[in-house]
């Protein structure tokens, strides 16, 4: 499998839907607290930006905009911040 499918798979199958579990809670923490804190909302706001972020990362991988290095680039990046988390 190259960098790249490694990538689109990543992304696909783990990184964005992790991300848009992470929205929902939030969206549902706001709903039942019906004040949600200014930090809770930028947490909101960030994620959705990386959403973005990501979703146009992997449409760039698919249509081969993204060469093989930066790819690996990538998986490298997000391997690093997927430690920081742990």
């Amino acid at each position: 499998m190259t960098k790249t499918e490694t990538l689109i798979d990543l992304l696909n199958n783990d990184i964005i839907p992790e991300i848009e579990d992470v929205i929902d809670d939030l969206f549902e923490l706001i709903n039942d607290a019906k004040t949600a804190t200014a930090e809770v909302k930028q947490e909101l706001h960030d994620l959705q930006e990386l959403k973005t972020e990501f979703k146009v990362m992997l449409e760039e991988a698919m249509t081969g905009e993204l060469e093989e290095e930066e790819a690996g680039e990538i998986l490298i990046e997000i391997e690093e911040m997927r430690a920081e988390e742990a």
